[in-house]
C-alpha cells in the first residue's frame, strides 16, 4: 500500500468519523423540538444511537492503528 493509498483511507476515516458525528448533532437537535411525535423521537433516536455506534467503531479502529504503529 502507498503513502497516499494510506492518506486516502485516513481522509476518508476522518471525513466518515466527522459525518457520523455531525449527524448525531443534527438528530439531537431534532430531539429537542417539542413539537415532534413519539414515533418520530424513537426513530430519531435509533438512527442517532446508530450514527454515534459507528462513530465509535471508526475511533476505535483509528486506536488500534495509533497502537500498531507505536507497537
Amino acid at each position: 500500500m502507498t503513502k497516499e493509498t494510506k492518506n486516502l483511507e485516513f481522509t476518508k476515516e476522518t471525513e466518515g468519523f466527522e459525518s457520523k458525528l455531525q449527524n448525531a448533532k443534527k438528530i439531537l437537535e431534532t430531539l429537542m423540538n417539542p413539537d415532534i411525535t413519539l414515533s418520530q423521537s424513537v426513530k430519531a433516536y435509533e438512527k442517532g444511537m446508530s450514527e454515534l455506534s459507528e462513530a465509535q467503531k471508526i475511533l476505535e479502529d483509528a486506536q488500534i492503528k495509533i497502537t500498531e504503529i507505536k507497537g
